[in-house]
């Protein structure tokens, strides 16, 4: 049974874009037999695309200490839509964050309580100045969320 993944990312400069293809690589990974990937920008995506979707994978940048626009966009057109249908939805978080990123995982967080999802693992931060590792740290979280869509762990 083919098990879907979608993968919801800001990437709004050249290193954020790295992340989400990272994120991509990951979740496509050879040695998982039954996953889909979606990969969507915020704007872009929808309710329809979490209707659809087993987990999700969420990016963002930390702007002005809170998550884009554009993903709070995307939780004030999808929030009330799939309320209902969608509690238990596994999922995880990476930020991109320049200063400490607390309050943009704090709002994330937030929001994926009131929609009662269900964190795979913390949220991971990536602090500070551009560090090539932080791709690799990406592309990890997204090999352990299809991993564990694909052996039926959540």
């Amino acid at each position: 049974m083919t098990r879907r993944l979608l993968i919801v990312a800001h990437a709004p400069s050249p290193n954020t874009q790295r992340l989400r293809e990272a994120a991509d690589r990951g979740a496509r990974h050879p040695d998982l037999d039954d996953i889909e990937v979606m990969v969507k920008a915020p704007l872009d995506a929808g309710p329809d695309d979490i209707r659809a979707c087993d987990a999700i994978l969420l990016g963002t940048t930390e702007n002005l200490g809170y998550m884009s626009g554009a993903l709070k966009d995307f939780f004030d057109r999808s929030y009330y839509a799939v309320l209902e249908e969608k509690q238990g939805l596994p999922c995880a978080l990476y930020v991109r964050a320049g200063h400490d990123g607390t309050g943009t995982r704090r709002a994330v967080e937030s929001i994926v309580t009131g929609l009662r999802w269900r964190w795979v693992q913390d949220p991971l931060i990536l602090r500070g100045d551009w560090q090539d590792a932080f791709a690799d740290q990406v592309e990890e979280l997204g090999l352990y969320l299809a991993a564990g869509l694909d052996t039926g762990i959540w």
